[in-house]
Protein backbone atom coordinates (compact mmCIF):
# COMPACT_ATOMS: atom_id res chain seq x y z
CA UNK A 1 0.00 0.00 0.00
CA UNK A 2 3.05 2.23 -0.31
CA UNK A 3 2.83 3.40 3.28
CA UNK A 4 -0.83 4.42 3.02
CA UNK A 5 -3.23 3.26 5.71
CA UNK A 6 -5.56 0.49 4.60
CA UNK A 7 -9.19 1.50 5.04
CA UNK A 8 -11.11 -1.28 6.81
CA UNK A 9 -14.86 -1.37 7.36
CA UNK A 10 -15.67 -3.10 10.64
CA UNK A 11 -18.71 -5.35 11.04
CA UNK A 12 -19.09 -6.68 14.60
CA UNK A 13 -21.90 -8.87 15.89
CA UNK A 14 -22.01 -7.15 19.29
CA UNK A 15 -20.88 -3.89 20.93
CA UNK A 16 -18.20 -5.57 23.06
CA UNK A 17 -16.50 -7.04 19.99
CA UNK A 18 -16.71 -3.70 18.19
CA UNK A 19 -15.12 -1.82 21.10
CA UNK A 20 -12.46 -4.49 21.56
CA UNK A 21 -11.35 -4.53 17.92
CA UNK A 22 -11.52 -0.74 17.64
CA UNK A 23 -9.35 -0.36 20.75
CA UNK A 24 -6.88 -2.95 19.53
CA UNK A 25 -6.44 -1.38 16.09
CA UNK A 26 -6.92 2.32 16.83
CA UNK A 27 -3.21 2.96 17.37
CA UNK A 28 -2.00 0.84 14.43
CA UNK A 29 -0.58 3.05 11.66
CA UNK A 30 -1.29 0.41 9.00
CA UNK A 31 -5.09 0.54 9.14
CA UNK A 32 -7.96 2.99 9.46
CA UNK A 33 -11.33 1.68 10.64
CA UNK A 34 -14.55 3.06 9.17
CA UNK A 35 -18.24 2.41 9.79
CA UNK A 36 -20.39 0.06 7.66
CA UNK A 37 -21.61 1.82 4.56
CA UNK A 38 -18.35 3.64 3.91
CA UNK A 39 -16.21 2.44 0.97
CA UNK A 40 -13.24 0.27 1.90
CA UNK A 41 -11.09 -2.38 0.17
CA UNK A 42 -11.25 -4.70 3.20
CA UNK A 43 -14.10 -5.72 5.50
CA UNK A 44 -13.26 -7.09 8.96
CA UNK A 45 -16.16 -9.24 10.19
CA UNK A 46 -16.12 -10.24 13.86
CA UNK A 47 -18.59 -12.94 14.91
CA UNK A 48 -19.07 -15.47 17.66
CA UNK A 49 -21.07 -18.01 15.66
CA UNK A 50 -21.86 -18.43 11.98
CA UNK A 51 -25.64 -18.22 12.33
CA UNK A 52 -28.20 -17.20 9.72
CA UNK A 53 -27.65 -13.47 10.15
CA UNK A 54 -23.87 -13.94 9.88
CA UNK A 55 -24.21 -15.97 6.68
CA UNK A 56 -26.45 -13.33 5.12
CA UNK A 57 -23.91 -10.64 5.97
CA UNK A 58 -21.08 -12.66 4.46
CA UNK A 59 -23.07 -13.34 1.29
CA UNK A 60 -23.76 -9.63 0.94
CA UNK A 61 -20.09 -8.79 1.43
CA UNK A 62 -19.02 -11.38 -1.15
CA UNK A 63 -20.97 -9.83 -4.01
CA UNK A 64 -18.95 -8.55 -7.00
CA UNK A 65 -17.30 -5.25 -6.22
CA UNK A 66 -17.50 -5.79 -2.47
CA UNK A 67 -14.44 -5.57 -0.19
CA UNK A 68 -12.21 -8.55 0.50
CA UNK A 69 -13.37 -10.14 3.75
CA UNK A 70 -11.34 -11.07 6.83
CA UNK A 71 -13.49 -13.23 9.12
CA UNK A 72 -12.90 -13.49 12.86
CA UNK A 73 -15.15 -16.11 14.43
CA UNK A 74 -15.47 -18.33 17.46
CA UNK A 75 -15.83 -22.06 16.92
CA UNK A 76 -16.01 -22.78 13.19
CA UNK A 77 -17.56 -26.10 12.20
CA UNK A 78 -15.99 -27.84 9.22
CA UNK A 79 -19.01 -27.48 6.87
CA UNK A 80 -19.20 -23.75 7.66
CA UNK A 81 -15.45 -23.37 7.09
CA UNK A 82 -15.69 -24.92 3.64
CA UNK A 83 -18.73 -22.79 2.93
CA UNK A 84 -17.22 -19.41 3.83
CA UNK A 85 -13.85 -20.04 2.17
CA UNK A 86 -15.55 -21.44 -0.92
CA UNK A 87 -17.74 -18.35 -0.99
CA UNK A 88 -14.74 -16.06 -1.32
CA UNK A 89 -13.77 -15.00 2.22
CA UNK A 90 -10.11 -13.97 1.94
CA UNK A 91 -8.89 -14.88 5.43
CA UNK A 92 -10.23 -16.67 8.49
CA UNK A 93 -8.95 -16.59 12.05
CA UNK A 94 -10.43 -17.85 15.28
CA UNK A 95 -11.24 -15.25 17.93
CA UNK A 96 -8.80 -16.79 20.41
CA UNK A 97 -5.95 -16.20 17.92
CA UNK A 98 -7.00 -12.72 16.76
CA UNK A 99 -4.21 -10.58 18.18
CA UNK A 100 -3.71 -7.05 16.81
CA UNK A 101 -0.62 -8.19 14.89
CA UNK A 102 -2.55 -11.10 13.35
CA UNK A 103 -5.45 -8.88 12.33
CA UNK A 104 -3.12 -6.35 10.68
CA UNK A 105 -1.29 -9.14 8.82
CA UNK A 106 -4.56 -10.60 7.52
CA UNK A 107 -5.90 -7.18 6.53
CA UNK A 108 -2.71 -6.53 4.55
CA UNK A 109 -3.05 -9.93 2.83
CA UNK A 110 -6.69 -9.28 1.96
CA UNK A 111 -5.91 -5.80 0.63
CA UNK A 112 -3.26 -7.35 -1.63
CA UNK A 113 -5.78 -9.89 -2.96
CA UNK A 114 -4.22 -12.79 -1.09
CA UNK A 115 -5.82 -15.29 1.25
CA UNK A 116 -4.79 -16.80 4.55
CA UNK A 117 -5.88 -19.67 6.76
CA UNK A 118 -4.09 -20.74 9.93
CA UNK A 119 -2.52 -24.21 9.67
CA UNK A 120 -5.11 -25.94 11.89
CA UNK A 121 -8.05 -24.60 9.88
CA UNK A 122 -6.32 -25.35 6.59
CA UNK A 123 -5.66 -28.90 7.80
CA UNK A 124 -9.34 -29.34 8.73
CA UNK A 125 -10.42 -27.94 5.39
CA UNK A 126 -8.14 -30.26 3.45
CA UNK A 127 -9.22 -33.25 5.56
CA UNK A 128 -12.90 -32.55 5.01
CA UNK A 129 -12.49 -32.12 1.25
CA UNK A 130 -10.36 -35.26 1.09
CA UNK A 131 -13.20 -37.20 2.70
CA UNK A 132 -15.67 -35.54 0.34
CA UNK A 133 -13.59 -36.63 -2.65
CA UNK A 134 -13.16 -40.18 -1.32
CA UNK A 135 -16.74 -40.79 -0.18
CA UNK A 136 -18.81 -38.71 -2.61
CA UNK A 137 -17.02 -37.48 -5.71
CA UNK A 138 -14.81 -40.39 -6.73
CA UNK A 139 -17.44 -43.19 -6.32
CA UNK A 140 -19.67 -41.26 -8.73
CA UNK A 141 -16.86 -40.61 -11.20
CA UNK A 142 -17.08 -36.86 -10.78
CA UNK A 143 -14.05 -34.89 -11.89
CA UNK A 144 -13.22 -31.29 -12.55
CA UNK A 145 -13.00 -30.00 -16.10
CA UNK A 146 -11.57 -26.88 -17.58
CA UNK A 147 -8.29 -26.62 -15.69
CA UNK A 148 -4.91 -27.75 -16.94
CA UNK A 149 -2.50 -29.90 -14.95
CA UNK A 150 -0.10 -26.96 -14.82
CA UNK A 151 -2.79 -24.78 -13.25
CA UNK A 152 -3.72 -27.54 -10.82
CA UNK A 153 -0.10 -27.97 -9.74
CA UNK A 154 0.24 -24.26 -9.03
CA UNK A 155 -2.92 -24.35 -6.91
CA UNK A 156 -1.66 -27.40 -5.00
CA UNK A 157 1.45 -25.48 -4.05
CA UNK A 158 -0.61 -22.43 -3.07
CA UNK A 159 -2.72 -24.72 -0.87
CA UNK A 160 0.47 -26.01 0.72
CA UNK A 161 1.38 -22.46 1.72
CA UNK A 162 4.13 -21.68 -0.82
CA UNK A 163 4.69 -18.10 -1.94
CA UNK A 164 4.95 -17.04 -5.60
CA UNK A 165 8.75 -17.10 -5.58
CA UNK A 166 8.86 -20.60 -4.05
CA UNK A 167 6.31 -21.93 -6.54
CA UNK A 168 8.33 -20.51 -9.41
CA UNK A 169 11.49 -22.18 -8.12
CA UNK A 170 9.81 -25.55 -7.62
CA UNK A 171 8.21 -25.61 -11.06
CA UNK A 172 11.07 -23.88 -12.89
CA UNK A 173 8.81 -21.03 -13.98
CA UNK A 174 9.33 -17.32 -13.72
CA UNK A 175 7.40 -15.51 -10.99
CA UNK A 176 5.60 -13.65 -13.77
CA UNK A 177 4.41 -16.97 -15.22
CA UNK A 178 3.07 -18.12 -11.84
CA UNK A 179 1.23 -14.83 -11.34
CA UNK A 180 -0.17 -15.10 -14.87
CA UNK A 181 -1.43 -18.64 -14.22
CA UNK A 182 -3.16 -17.56 -11.01
CA UNK A 183 -4.61 -14.50 -12.74
CA UNK A 184 -5.99 -16.66 -15.55
CA UNK A 185 -7.59 -19.08 -13.05
CA UNK A 186 -9.26 -16.37 -10.99
CA UNK A 187 -10.52 -14.57 -14.11
CA UNK A 188 -11.81 -17.65 -15.91
CA UNK A 189 -13.70 -19.05 -12.94
CA UNK A 190 -14.68 -15.60 -11.55
CA UNK A 191 -12.84 -16.11 -8.28
CA UNK A 192 -11.90 -13.33 -5.86
CA UNK A 193 -8.36 -14.30 -4.82
CA UNK A 194 -5.93 -17.15 -4.26
CA UNK A 195 -7.76 -18.52 -1.22
CA UNK A 196 -11.00 -18.63 -3.17
CA UNK A 197 -9.23 -20.36 -6.08
CA UNK A 198 -7.81 -23.02 -3.77
CA UNK A 199 -11.20 -23.58 -2.12
CA UNK A 200 -12.84 -23.83 -5.55
CA UNK A 201 -10.34 -26.46 -6.68
CA UNK A 202 -10.78 -28.35 -3.42
CA UNK A 203 -14.55 -28.38 -3.68
CA UNK A 204 -14.35 -29.60 -7.27
CA UNK A 205 -12.11 -32.49 -6.20
CA UNK A 206 -9.01 -31.39 -8.07
CA UNK A 207 -6.50 -31.12 -5.21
Amino acid sequence: MNGERIVVVLHAADPISRVGVTTALRSRPEVRLVEPGEPAPVALVVLEVLDGAARRLLRRLQAPGSPNVVLVAGDIADPALLDVVGGGVSAVVQRCDATPDTLVRLVKAAAAGQGALPPDLLGRLLDRVSRLQRDVLHPRGWTMAGMSEREAEVLRLVADGFETREIAEKLCYSQRTVKSILHDITNRFRLRNRAHAVAFALREGLI
